[in-house]
């Protein structure tokens, strides 16, 4: 049942109400999980703590492409093939170049009308704080309430361009690339680092006069792949061609996620990666913390714009600026 009162919620008001289906709370809990205030914070990680028995169920999906390549509409479209098929899908989109606002909901509802619209489904840019570490945590986060709240696939989208990537590739069970149909000027504009942590490549908009192109370049990527060397010894990853907008091949592109899941499973390297991610979560979290500490400490906030001033003039080596100042800290080794 919703929480009927506005006023201060308890983690336990949050957790009863995020595992009962309440949409409202669980919104809430993300915007808490937003809030850079350190008391929201605590709260947010309580809450976490007590709805951690019911995460870790859903399948989870990266899905990064080019600009253009027609990623929102083969998300809107999966998404909605997936929630007619009884799944309940959340969506977050993440974007590390959006400073100012961290992604715009409107945007993101707009870009995935249908879905956005679906009882069972659930839309949410990821909030970056201008930085890699802020998307890594608070998706990570997010992703932790929607599994609680019961949605069963969590499709994460890559928005921005670089490190945000191998950052998304890092906290989700199976990363698609998506692609656009070309010749060999699309394979040097892709970087050898994404290929390389693809679980499966797609060329989108294999329609109409596209398809052979489509057909094509899907041929050349397997000749790619087959340079090099798998990440999985139990799992080669497939190149197919769909259409997000003519609704073709995402049948197909679904059955191999799943697949993917078995064989993984089987192997144990489902739960490896999954041990792993909590492990690289427990990191993040840490050096964000100590970075706040420091930035916190009164000796280092006094001392800190004189010694960037020093490091920018060239008149102090930055790992003696780094002695300098963790030795402020009091952390310096005897």
């Amino acid at each position: 049942m919703p929480v009927a009162r506005r006023g201060p919620l308890t983690a336990q008001d949050y957790a009863d109400g995020i595992a009962s289906g309440d949409r409202a709370l669980l919104a809430r809990a993300i915007t808490l999980i937003e809030s850079t205030k350190p008391q929201h914070q605590e709260l947010a990680q309580q809450v976490l703590q007590l709805l951690m028995p019911r995460t870790g169920g859903s399948i989870r999906l990266g899905i990064t492409g080019v600009p253009g390549v027609g990623k929102s509409t083969s998300i809107d479209q999966l998404g909605l093939n997936l929630a007619e098929a009884g799944h309940k899908v959340a969506v977050l989109a993440v974007d590390p170049t959006s400073k100012r606002t961290g992604g715009s909901i409107l945007g993101d509802k707009t870009r995935m009308a249908r879905l956005a619209v679906h009882p069972s489904a659930f839309i949410r840019p990821s909030p970056t704080s201008g930085t890699l570490g802020g998307v890594t945590r608070k998706t990570r986060e997010t992703m932790a309430l929607v599994e609680a709240f019961g949605f069963d696939v969590v499709i994460v989208e890559t928005v921005g361009v670089g490190q945000s990537e191998t950052a998304v590739a890092d906290m989700v069970d199976f990363f698609l690339v998506l692609l656009l149909p070309g010749g060999g000027d699309d394979l040097q504009g892709i970087k050898k680092g994404i290929i390389e942590i693809a679980d499966m490549i797609a060329i989108n908009k294999a329609d109409g006069e596209n398809v052979v192109r489509a057909k094509a370049s899907a041929a050349e990527y397997r000749n790619a792949l087959h340079i090099l060397a798998p990440k999985s010894a139990t799992w080669s990853p497939p190149v197919i061609t769909i259409s997000g907008i003519g609704n073709q091949g995402l049948e197909d592109l679904w059955a191999k996620v799943l697949q993917h899941r078995d064989l993984m499973t089987a192997s144990g390297e489902f739960q490896t990666r999954r041990q792993r991610q909590a492990v690289e979560w427990m990191r993040d979290m840490l050096e964000e913390r100590l970075m706040s500490a420091l930035k916190a400490n009164p000796k280092v906030a006094a001392e800190l714009p004189q010694i960037e001033a020093d490091v920018r003039a060239g008149q102090l080596l930055p790992t003696l600026a780094v002695e300098r100042i963790v030795d402020l800290m009091g952390l310096k080794q005897a």
